[in-house]
């Protein structure tokens, strides 16, 4: 049996949910079904997803949410339309929507993941519908209905444990037909919707595939194969070869690094089932695409991939024998967890320490400034400073483990393309070595990473 999740470009329009239904009827094993919310038809088009969370923001400031609410339903009739479905489908999704956007605010967190998990939900029942209306015997299955329970922490949700037996004994009850599931959301124990965080359907795939103990979990998107780099950054990295084998940790790695085509927490479920993932493309269904395995053969030195990610910053601090203060690190950790910051990477030396986590947390000064009067008034340091604008590539591959070389071959490419590296960092894995620099280095160092190991 195998799981298929389909991302947004994959249900954008209803040409493309023809696609998908193509794609399940070529494989009988493929028997659950995961969609995400449609995407972006075209350049300069919105997702649903995005137009769902300006409905949510502007009730949430007590705006008008009629231009967006309309927008939303017009995507939909769209689909409705060219696929010959009932028009009570969007009404139904007009009524919901409206009466999920009445709803009191106070809780903002959980008033915004009721809203955006409609994408998933009526994408899901449209192509339950379509698949229906063509023939083939599927049913939707709601989250709440098939045991998805989630932690009630909105916008980052996690399945609670005891919910892989449910979701068992759920898809076990349907196994005459092909189940479609939204993905994104499920529902928290007292009943209230929560979300993933944003690209959750990997994680619902995830999920199922390792509860229903799927062969494997093919995951279709709008690429061929994952790319040793984002061809995004180098454009001619598209007309290269992709990945074809790489491990769960080299996955999770490059995904947590940068990597835009499957989400860094849908790798957990798969490693803990020991289910092979594949990355496949939707408008190119015959692509074998890239298989993601517990293990694999790997030569010594070969890297496997290099990812990058902007927006970071780093908090430096340095203090005469820090080494020497008991709970030092512990008290500043503490510091910026009172202020919601979650940390990245922590280099540190015998004097100093660096924190590097998402610019985004101090893009309110008054929360910086609290950082530092804190730090200042319990640590006293000799130096504080916070750099922001910096990005990170992160060089992964099972083969750089116990190779000599692969650090210095980087630094000496980067130093020949004219890029200063402000901070290194090696897991013990081994497998993955990140590499600071800053947001305006990162076109001319992906460029010439990519030439150096790939070119």
């Amino acid at each position: 049996m195998k799981v298929c999740k389909f991302g947004g470009s994959s249900v954008a329009d209803a040409g493309q949910i023809l696609k998908v239904l193509d794609i399940v009827r070529r494989d009988p094993a493929r028997r659950v079904v995961v969609v995400s919310a449609p995407g972006k038809r075209r350049k300069g088009d919105d997702k649903v997803t995005d137009l769902l969370i300006d409905c949510a923001s502007r009730a949430l400031a007590g705006g008008e949410t009629s231009l967006p609410v309309d927008r939303v339903v017009a995507r939909y009739e769209e689909i409705r339309a060219d696929l010959g479905l009932d028009a009570s489908l969007v009404g139904d999704l007009r009524a919901e929507l409206l009466r999920r956007l009445a709803r009191p605010t106070k809780d903002p967190g959980a008033f915004m993941d009721a809203v955006k998990a409609m994408g998933e939900e009526f994408s899901a029942r449209f192509c339950a519908a379509a698949f229906a209306a063509r023939g083939l015997e599927a049913v939707y299955l709601d989250p709440k209905d098939a045991g998805m329970v989630l932690s009630d922490e909105f916008g980052a949700a996690q399945l609670l444990p005891d919910s892989y037996a449910k979701l068992r004994a759920s898809l076990a009850a349907h196994a005459d037909a092909v189940v479609i599931f939204p993905g994104f959301f499920g529902y928290t124990a007292d009943g209230r919707i929560a979300t993933f965080s944003r690209g959750g359907s990997d994680i619902t795939g995830a999920i199922l595939a390792a509860a229903a103990g799927a062969a494997v979990y093919e995951n279709f998107t709008d690429v061929d194969a994952v790319y040793p780099i984002d061809p995004r950054l180098v454009p001619e990295a598209a007309g290269g070869a992709g990945i074809a084998e790489m491990t769960y940790a080299e996955m999770r790695e490059l995904s947590y690094a940068g990597f835009g085509v499957f989400h860094d927490e849908a790798v957990m479920p798969a490693i803990q089932a020991a289910i092979p993932i594949n990355i496949r493309n939707t408008n190119r269904p015959d692509e074998p695409g890239t298989m993601v395995l517990p293990s694999r053969k790997t030569v010594p030195g070969r890297v496997n991939g290099i990812a990058s990610s902007k927006g970071f910053g780093a908090l430096f601090v340095e203090k005469w024998l820090m080494n020497r203060e008991i709970g030092f690190l512990a008290r500043l950790l503490a510091i910026l967890a009172r202020e919601g910051v979650s940390v990245e990477m922590i280099p540190a030396g015998v004097d100093s320490v660096t924190v590097v986590f998402r610019d985004s947390f101090f893009e309110h000064e008054d929360v910086k400034e609290r950082v530092f009067a804190a730090i200042r008034e319990e640590l006293a340091p000799d130096k504080l400073e916070y750099v922001p604008g910096l990005a990170f590539l992160s060089v992964v591959g099972e083969g750089m483990k116990m190779t000599v070389g692969t650090c210095l071959r980087v630094v000496s490419t980067l130093s020949k393309a004219g890029v200063n590296l402000q901070i290194i960092n090696q897991g013990a894995s081994e497998i993955s070595i990140m590499f600071g620099i800053r947001e305006a280095d990162l076109q001319p160092a992906t460029t010439a990473l990519y030439h150096e190991f790939f070119g």
